[in-house]
């Protein structure tokens, strides 16, 4: 048997009483409140962003919402624990770079993963500095330099980089970077 108490129905019935059912089982708005509604803009940009397909991440990099850089604009990363006398180094091209990459004719989903792939296999191989030829966009007047933009803002992400600055003109300018890499412990 059970030690809960038996209620009696008839003391329910007694409880509610007083009750008087609901009129509707609709929510009542009052007059002077309204539904804010989205704007046509907004609506539209939300049914295409739907749309599109999802983005990718590669490595963590994604391909969307970056600072643009000038065609001629140096590029300059540091990170913690980097002596100056290694980015001035790094900087004069006197640190000797063993692999390079050229992202010239890639779109940016494929110069994203080639990227991410280089570094990553550059640092496996234990390869201290490598080059990376980003290009200006010459070849589109009137066009941002997207991959160089791009580059700058995923080599400051991938772990494996240390620094990285725009290389001498013999080796690019500022259409390449010099990328001091992790050496591998």
């Amino acid at each position: 048997m059970s030690d809960k108490p038996q209620s009696n129905p008839s003391e329910f019935f007694q409880a509610v009483a007083d009750v008087s059912p609901l009129q509707s089982d609709r929510a009542q708005l009052r007059k002077n409140q309204s539904l804010r509604k989205p704007s046509d803009e907004a609506t539209d940009y939300r049914r295409q962003a739907a749309q599109q397909e999802p983005e990718v991440f590669v490595d963590g990099l994604s391909t969307t919402a970056v600072e643009i850089i000038e065609t001629e604009q140096d590029l300059l990363f540091v990170g913690p624990g980097i002596q100056i006398r290694e980015i001035k180094k790094l900087r004069r091209g006197h640190i000797p770079w063993h692999a390079g990459l050229d992202l010239h004719g890639y779109t940016l989903e494929a110069a994203r993963e080639e990227l991410s792939r280089f570094i990553r296999d550059s640092k496996n191989s234990g390869i201290r500095c490598v080059l990376v030829v980003h290009g200006k966009a010459y070849s589109q007047p009137g066009q941002p330099a997207l991959i160089k933009s791009h580059v700058n803002d995923w080599l400051r992400q991938l772990p494996a980089v240390l620094a990285f600055c725009s290389a001498q003109p013999k080796d690019g300018g500022t259409g390449a970077v010099y990328v001091l890499l992790k050496q591998k412990p």
